[in-house]
């Protein structure tokens, strides 16, 4: 028995010895996504799932907002109810939230799982503690509210965990504190000429917020501008930093890489764009043109290199440059309905889609998805250097070019046209 016990002591016996082959084994493996579950509108009127919100603790419900964003589609028969679903009962809702406006964003609070804020058709801003039932427990006041459909609100990082900000297309964006309602505590108009005037404002799509950076923020507009803002800047006209311009449409997800806060992702008309905030210019990577329009999309919360985007044919999209930039990794037809919305669990392993007639689909993605690769983060951070390098070169090149040009133009009518030309050549021969 002792000799047994001291050999036991001399070796490990759960050392695993073939780590390195089952590696290789999950690379091998093909990119794949099954979908587990669909919660479908219970209404007979259908409207889209306009909004998806997980559980924060991981538990298995989803909150599901649903609006319809065609002002003429409304009818008076719709119900304007939203509603949670646990992922393993399809059937039936866990709970219903009755809001007085179609909710088109809702979102769990981070920091206390009960309570839900939304955001509605008519401007207004509500909250819900789902210990106290179906009706909101606070609403903002119409007077006080915006005046266009809250399009997206974001729950703050601050020590009471009450703070949250929203943001609509009537070129506004608000600050609340949901234990009074009554107004908001902070207001920012979206006017690119900095002069506060809500006439010229541009409409705000989309928000982003990164609880590392307390101060910055970023919005997205109709009008295809990503606004970087600074919300302690001492005068309205210094908290629009600065914008950033690439997409013909309205920008419709916005959000920073988990990773790497200074790259952020844009998905809007045709295409998704990687950005970094040092270059205004231009981005520094981006999708093909496909021939459907991108709905929304976001990155994955455990890899650095894959984000996911959903497109108005019904399909969905898992992109993951590290493996290829041209085409998506795996490309999934979810439904045959337009999809509208997408949210990724915290685990990245399941993600829910949102449809036109109000279908959730919930999908389970393959486990190379949602698994830190070996070397990713370097690999990953080396490319984001790389494109952003290449940009600034490409950006410092035009801007001599132009310079040029102006010099050129006064001694000889003819001379522009060599330097654009040689211009483009330049750029797709360091690029290709």
């Amino acid at each position: 028995m002792e000799h047994c016990i001291k050999q036991n002591n001399a070796i490990n016996i759960y050392q695993e010895y073939f780590e390195e082959e089952e590696v290789v084994e999950e690379s091998e493996e093909q990119p794949s996504a099954k979908t587990i579950n669909v919660f479908r509108d219970p209404n007979e009127i259908k409207r889209t799932a306009t909004c998806l919100s997980w559980h924060p603790d991981g538990s298995c419900k989803l909150a599901v907002a649903y609006s319809s964003l065609g002002f003429q589609n409304i009818s008076p028969d719709m119900s304007y109810d939203s509603y949670i679903w646990d992922i393993e009962s399809p059937n039936k809702p866990e709970m219903t939230l009755k809001p007085v406006s179609l909710l088109v964003c809702l979102e769990y609070n981070p920091k206390d799982s009960h309570i839900l804020v939304g955001g509605s058709y008519n401007g207004q801003i509500a909250y819900w503690d789902t210990r106290k039932g179906s009706q909101p427990v606070e609403m903002s006041t119409i007077e006080h509210s915006h005046r266009d459909p809250v399009y997206k609100v974001i729950w703050l990082q601050s020590k009471t965990g009450t703070d949250t900000f929203s943001a609509s297309t009537d070129g506004q964006v608000l600050w609340w504190d949901i234990r009074k309602m009554s107004e908001p505590t902070e207001r920012l108009v979206l006017d690119p000429n900095k002069k506060g005037n809500l006439d010229n404002a541009l409409g705000a799509i989309s928000l982003e917020f990164e609880t590392t950076m307390p101060t910055k923020f970023m919005v997205g507009t109709e009008q295809g501008l990503v606004v970087s803002c600074n919300r302690k800047a001492k005068t309205p006209a210094e908290k629009i930093v600065c914008t950033y311009s690439g997409h013909h449409g309205p920008i419709y997800a916005l959000q920073r890489n988990p990773f790497f806060p200074k790259n952020f992702l844009t998905v809007a008309d045709w295409t998704a764009r990687i950005w970094s905030e040092d270059i205004k210019e231009s981005s520094i990577m981006w999708t093909k043109y496909h021939m459907a329009y991108l709905s929304d999309g976001c990155w994955s919360p455990v890899r650095p290199s894959v984000f996911f985007t959903v497109k108005m044919d019904g399909t969905l999209d898992v992109w993951d440059f590290l493996f290829k930039q041209n085409d998506p990794t795996l490309s999934l037809k979810v439904c045959d309905e337009a999809l509208y919305s997408l949210r990724v669990q915290d685990n990245g392993r399941f993600l829910a889609c949102g449809s036109q007639l109000g279908t959730a689909t919930l999908l389970e993605i393959s486990p190379g998805l949602c698994t830190l690769q070996r070397n990713e983060k370097a690999l990953a951070t080396a490319m984001f250097e790389r494109e952003t390098k290449r940009e600034k070169i490409l950006e410092a090149r035009h801007r001599e070019m132009r310079l040029k040009e102006r010099g050129l133009c006064s001694v000889r009518h003819g001379g522009s046209d060599d330097l654009i030309v040689d211009h483009v050549w330049m750029k797709y021969n360091y690029m290709g």
